[in-house]
């Protein structure tokens, strides 16, 4: 049978979202059958419950078990969630938990300043916003939950890797070397500079750099409970936000922020980035 040829265009040529890969579609609403009463499951009942085939539904379980969101009871020939699945809710509530706490600092100072204070999370070689709170100016950042930005060039990234170990830092800085070759050099060198920065001033900044039209701020936050670092970040457009504007006023606002977010966190059990570092 000759193969259909795809007439598809790429999601970055007509700007649609990307196509829903339906493998993982179906693993994660396997994985939702779960709970409310159907604690174990095997096969058939999945099969009988998302409609997907049998044969499908059995290499799906087999591939989530091999990747620990599922446990496989030989005696009752069943399933259940596995540890993965745990542990993905143990790091989404612990993030919430630090977005519910910190939003309403991050609003005050995004109105006081009109800029766009942002809470993220690392993933390979960029952070995700997963808490946005926007000022009220003209020349405030349209970014929001769920925007990405790399962590090799962006205040916020720079904070995120200045605020690790040395050993915390380098699966992060092989996977911006892997993915950036040709540019590694300058930001290597960007990188070092941002060290520096942090330990002299508790933040790290950029300058119109991983966009020309942005500048902003960034300092870090260790999550104990996870053992992770999350970075806060203060941004907006590059015209307004001089060097001096960064170091001087939003730098020392933004560690505020941290500080008043911490004190709040402390029973817990998250601290400091400097302090994790001791």
């Amino acid at each position: 049978m000759a193969k259909r040829k795809d007439t598809s265009e790429p999601a970055q040529a007509t700007g649609k979202p990307p196509q829903q890969i339906s493998a993982l579609a179906r693993g994660l609403e396997l994985l939702r059958c779960f709970g409310n009463g159907a604690e174990y499951l095997g096969n058939a009942e999945l099969a009988d419950r998302t409609g997907i085939p049998r044969p499908t539904v059995s290499r799906i379980t087999a591939t989530l078990t091999q990747l620990g969101y599922l446990l496989y009871i030989a005696d009752l020939e069943r399933y259940r969630l596995g540890p993965g699945v745990m542990d993905l809710g143990y790091r989404y509530l612990a993030s919430e938990g630090v977005s519910t706490l910190a939003r309403p600092f991050m609003q005050e100072l995004a109105e006081a300043t009109d800029c766009m204070i942002a809470l993220g999370a690392p993933e390979a070689t960029h952070i995700t916003y997963i808490q946005c709170c926007q000022g009220s100016g003209p020349l405030i950042l349209r970014m929001q939950t769920g925007s990405r930005v790399p962590i090799g060039l962006s205040a916020m990234g720079r904070a995120l890797l200045a605020g690790m170990t040395p050993a915390q830092r380098v699966p992060y800085l092989e996977a911006i070397q892997r993915d950036n070759p040709s540019d590694w050099p300058a930001i290597e060198d960007s990188l070092e500079a941002a060290y520096a920065e942090y330990a002299a001033y508790g933040f790290c900044t950029s300058q119109a750099e991983w966009s020309r039209d942005i500048s902003g701020v960034g300092v870090p936050l260790y999550v104990e409970a996870e053992q992770r670092m999350l970075a806060f970040n203060c941004g907006g457009a590059a015209q307004r936000l001089t060097q001096q504007v960064l170091t001087d006023n939003l730098g020392p606002r933004l560690k505020t922020l941290v500080d008043q977010v911490e004190a709040l966190l402390t029973g817990q059990g998250t601290t400091s980035a400097q302090s994790h570092r001791g």
